[in-house]
């Protein structure tokens, strides 16, 4: 017989003593996870991010509260509604993982051939496993999974950056009307300056007969190639140049 959603029965069930305990594991496991979320949501505020130490938490313990609860349904409504059994946690884990993807992919902006905002796409991805692993129990899982991914944001770039590498410049380029440069020449210019043009990253167009190009120039060694500053003021003195536009193209 189901009890009446309004009697006093069941309005005393919620508060009856497996109700307060399972309430009390919930409580633990939402400060457990908005802790974890926050330390990995340090690294983006620390750099001035728009997703930060709140973002995190917030998305790391909804996450958690999604998942713990479905591990509770016969407590759900007091423990006495029928429906609140049978509940499959992996369909709460898959709609909690396409609600994240939504929300990253609003972080990831693109500006010709620079991307930004990958990594906190990437971070907060992460963040939501961890809720998932709170919410589920598996709470040195998730500690270590927050731990590795705040480290991995705060220096694994450093380690990177240590490393050999090729760094990659993003340039634009808007000629005077009815100039017509050369392709050959402007990989001359870019070589001799420590640069090598991406073949397959050159891009022309044509309006009121002005041609602009836009591609990636990829330095050959970090340590001899010439700094941004010094590029543009030598850019800014070509022939025939009306204005350019050049960003490192990191992600």
């Amino acid at each position: 017989m189901v009890t009446p959603m309004l009697s006093i029965e069941s309005l005393q069930a919620y508060w009856s003593g497996p109700l307060v305990t399972v309430n009390l594991i919930v409580f633990l496991n939402l400060a457990g996870s908005l802790l974890l979320g926050m330390l990995v949501g340090y690294e983006r505020s620390y750099h001035g991010r728009a997703a930060g130490m709140r973002t995190y938490g917030l998305v790391c313990m909804a996450s958690a509260a999604l998942t713990v609860i479905t591990g509770y349904s016969s407590a759900w409504f007091g423990g006495n509604h029928p429906i609140a059994t049978g509940v499959d946690p992996t369909r709460v884990i898959q709609g909690i993982v396409t609600g994240i993807g939504f929300l990253c992919a609003g972080l990831i902006m693109r500006e010709g051939f620079k991307i930004s905002g990958l990594t906190t796409a990437a971070s907060l991805w992460a963040s939501s496993v961890v809720g998932i692993l709170v919410g589920i129990g598996f709470y040195p899982a998730a500690i270590l999974l927050a731990l590795l991914s705040a480290i991995c944001m705060a220096w694994i770039s450093k380690l990177q950056d240590w490393l050999p590498s090729r760094q990659a410049v993003a340039v634009t380029l808007t000629f005077t009307p009815h100039y017509q440069p050369s392709e050959l020449k402007l990989r001359e210019m870019a070589h001799a300056r420590g640069y090598d043009i991406s073949g397959d990253s050159l891009s022309i167009s044509l309006k009121a007969a002005t041609q602009e190009w836009r591609f990636i120039a990829v330095a050959r060694n970090r340590s001899k190639m010439t700094p941004l500053s010094e590029l543009a003021q030598e850019i800014a003195q070509l022939n025939g140049i009306n204005s350019f536009h050049v960003a490192y193209a990191n992600n």
